[in-house]
């Protein structure tokens, strides 16, 4: 299947998602069941059930776009949509402020040393 087909030809998102905005899944593991039992995994793409199943994990957007092998863009309009459910949470970068966020730097400098 081609990746922008994913989001039926959008290329816009309704939330600030930068390469380095942390995402995460709002749901506890035990909920979880319903996306393998027959209750919202059974209306979604089996993409953005792969993008819940990651963010279970706060992770950068490039993380799991890289993770799904799947273009930035289809990543982002997906990411938007989760957040638009309440299936995800979208969580600041630190832009606002003018100044990068420590926590983002320090997982920055923690990936390098793990290289």
């Amino acid at each position: 299947m081609r990746p922008y087909s994913l989001t039926g030809g959008r290329t816009r998102f309704g939330h600030v998602l930068l390469v380095e905005t942390f995402v995460a899944a709002l749901e506890a593991p035990e909920e979880h069941r319903e996306l393998t039992s027959g209750g919202w995994g059974d209306r979604v793409m089996p993409e953005m059930r792969a993008i819940v199943e990651l963010c279970r994990r706060m992770r950068s957007v490039a993380e799991i776009s890289a993770l799904l092998k799947m273009p930035l863009g289809v990543v982002r309009v997906l990411l938007s949509d989760l957040a638009d459910q309440g299936k995800i949470r979208v969580y600041g970068t630190g832009h606002g402020s003018g100044r990068p966020d420590r926590a983002l730097l320090e997982r920055v400098l923690s990936g390098l040393h793990r290289l």
